[in-house]
């Protein structure tokens, strides 16, 4: 009688597995259009340029890969990875740039000699319904706080989107 109740459980436990771990093995995850992403990129550069100065932004995806580059005319090519790296921060830390630098003020000098990390203001995560699809790096105003003012603006302006998101 034991075996036969173990061999019962074995073979429940044998059978039932594949489905407990199929809800394992498939992840739903959400992700940020182009669209999405190329009008954050757009309305950074738009809000800067209102203020005068000329920007570069960057909007990666979730994972920190570059979804959107945009560099306005006169803004040196260097922005271009600030921006980047400003928004690879975000991803990592899953907060502001400037927020991540000051509550690791000890250690952003070691981040900043991460590949692809820098710990400089100008740097916001994208989230929908709680949960970090991307990031936005903005990069060539005078001073990480304007960066940061130029990237507020843009997700200012997709906040329905992101919000009401399925």
């Amino acid at each position: 009688m034991q075996t036969r109740k173990l061999l019962f459980m074995l073979a429940t436990a044998f059978f039932a597995s594949p489905s407990v771990y199929a809800e394992k093995d498939v992840i739903n995850t959400k992700l940020m259009s182009m669209e999405l992403a190329r009008d954050i990129a757009q309305r950074s550069v738009e809000a800067c340029r209102a203020d005068g100065y000329q920007v570069a932004v960057v909007v990666v995806d979730r994972g920190g890969a570059p979804q959107v580059v945009m560099r306005d005319i006169y803004a040196a090519r260097f922005t271009i990875e600030i921006a980047e790296k400003k928004a690879n921060a975000v991803v990592l830390s899953g907060v502001s740039s400037a927020e991540f630098r000051k509550n690791r003020n000890d250690i952003s000098q070691e981040m900043n000699h991460v590949t692809g990390i820098m710990v400089l203001d100008g740097g916001l995560p994208i989230r929908t319904a709680g949960t970090l699809i991307g990031a936005v790096g903005v990069s060539g105003a005078p001073g990480g706080d304007k960066d940061e003012a130029c990237a507020k603006k843009a997700l200012d302006s997709v906040f329905e989107r992101l919000e009401f998101a399925d």
